[in-house]
């Protein structure tokens, strides 16, 4: 197990869990979820970046649309998938391998995502203040950012400490999850077994209120942050399945 606070820095994390996070269906969602980000954001053309895009779902997407995207990621690994799929797809994007604290590109984009709760895995909260601003300083005047993580609110309503997932080939994934530090953090524990064998990961994310997040936004520079309960546009209410924000770069 990784005990390391930076646990998104063990490689080694990234390639056990790629068949668990991201399984045929989750590839077939990517194009319906870049539409819904789009309606959300009304873009239509443009330059986009995709911070932490791991696999590049969304990038590849992006891309094939016609937009001219920015992948960036700090796995290496997950960008060789990235760039495999890009190929594949016969699309160029960009592939940057940095962490989300650095890259910094200076009013170069139009929209920002950070989709799939890429957001909240620094040990400090000021770490991930720093995040926001920079994708503040990334966006032209007038360009939108939209986030998507757990939520704490729709996290709380239907938090389970253990569950197990059995797949087709009979392995089981159990997750067991302990809230930290008066519900701003959950640290999540993942055992994969496999006949005789057993495997076992953990890491920590923040998890923010609705407000929480819109006040964050709002200190980073953005105006006009919109909060849904989806990508789809539903309310951020009792029956929001994770936060998702859009904000927007003064023009």
């Amino acid at each position: 197990m990784n005990d390391d606070s930076e646990w998104f820095a063990n490689e080694a994390f990234w390639a056990w869990s790629f068949p668990l996070m991201f399984p045929a269906r989750r590839w077939e969602q990517a194009a319906e979820e870049v539409g819904q980000v789009l309606e959300l954001t009304g873009t239509e053309g443009g330059r986009v970046l995709d911070l932490a895009c791991g696999p590049g779902r969304h990038s590849v997407e992006l891309a094939a649309r016609g937009f001219e995207v920015t992948g960036v990621d700090r796995s290496a690994s997950l960008l060789d998938h990235a760039r495999r799929r890009g190929e594949d797809r016969s699309v160029e994007v960009e592939w940057v391998e940095e962490d989300m604290r650095v890259f910094s590109r200076p009013g170069s984009y139009d929209l920002a995502m950070s989709i799939f709760t890429s957001f909240g895995y620094f040990e400090r909260h000021e770490e991930n203040v720093r995040v926001l601003e920079n994708v503040h300083g990334c966006l032209a005047p007038g360009g939108r950012f939209v986030i998507h993580v757990l939520g704490r609110e729709p996290l709380a309503r239907r938090f389970e400490p253990t569950d197990f997932t059995e797949f087709d080939d009979g392995r089981i994934l159990v997750q067991h999850r302990e809230v930290l530090d008066d519900w701003t953090r959950l640290r999540a524990t993942w055992l994969l077994v496999d006949g005789a064998t057993a495997e076992r990961f953990g890491f920590t994310v923040w998890i923010y209120s609705g407000s929480e997040l819109r006040s964050m936004l709002d200190a980073a520079g953005f105006e006009s942050v919109q909060l849904y309960g989806a990508l789809d546009g539903r309310p951020y209410d009792l029956d929001a399945r994770r936060l998702v924000a859009v904000a927007r770069k003064p023009s």
